[in-house]
């Protein structure tokens, strides 16, 4: 087979417009998220978590504690939404490292972490008067199982905008919780 010069710049010449192509798609992709995230307000999501807890709590939907909350996802972890988990306590080794494994595993479950400032506040809006570091926010189905369709409340909606605008980054900002 004889390929003459013209189809070697012909196969070049759309290789480079398809590599053009794709990075503009990516630029504007990129632009898109960053014009999302500056229309969404995050300095009141302390609130909306505060929100959403306690309405998930009011439904029965909240697990709270680091051991109960390993427990329910190694049972069904597609049955959890949001997994809250405060700033660990400088010193508590064996808790941090649960904790870490608890994130890793929620991430390769899509369950979304929100991290958040503060134990003593997030055992305070949970009603708790022992300190709690971590709580899951179980999913709501239409029906009476989980063989409906997964309902979203409104605070709930924003939470996972909020987080899905953060998922690919390295590092998730610490929500700040009001002070209960």
């Amino acid at each position: 087979m004889v390929v003459d010069e013209s189809h070697i710049q012909h196969f070049n010449n759309s290789q480079v417009m398809s590599n053009i192509n794709l990075e503009q798609q990516l630029e504007s992709l990129s632009e898109k998220k960053q014009q999302i995230t500056k229309q969404m307000d995050y300095t009141k999501i302390g609130r909306t978590v505060k929100s959403a807890l306690l309405k998930a709590q009011a439904e029965s939907r909240v697990i709270v504690g680091l051991s109960a909350a390993i427990q329910v996802l190694s049972k069904s972890p597609e049955g959890s939404l949001f997994c809250l988990m405060a700033v660990p306590q400088v010193g508590d080794s064996a808790t941090h490292m649960h904790e870490v494994l608890l994130e890793a595993f929620c991430y390769e479950n899509d369950i979304y972490v929100i991290k958040v400032d503060c134990p003593t506040k997030l055992s305070r809006i949970l009603g708790k008067t022992v300190l709690e570091s971590c709580c899951l926010v179980q999913k709501s189905w239409t029906g009476a199982d989980e063989s409906g369709e997964e309902q979203l409340n409104k605070q709930e909606e924003q939470l996972v905008d909020y987080c899905e605008a953060y998922w690919d980054a390295p590092q998730h900002p610490i929500v700040e919780l009001p002070v209960v």
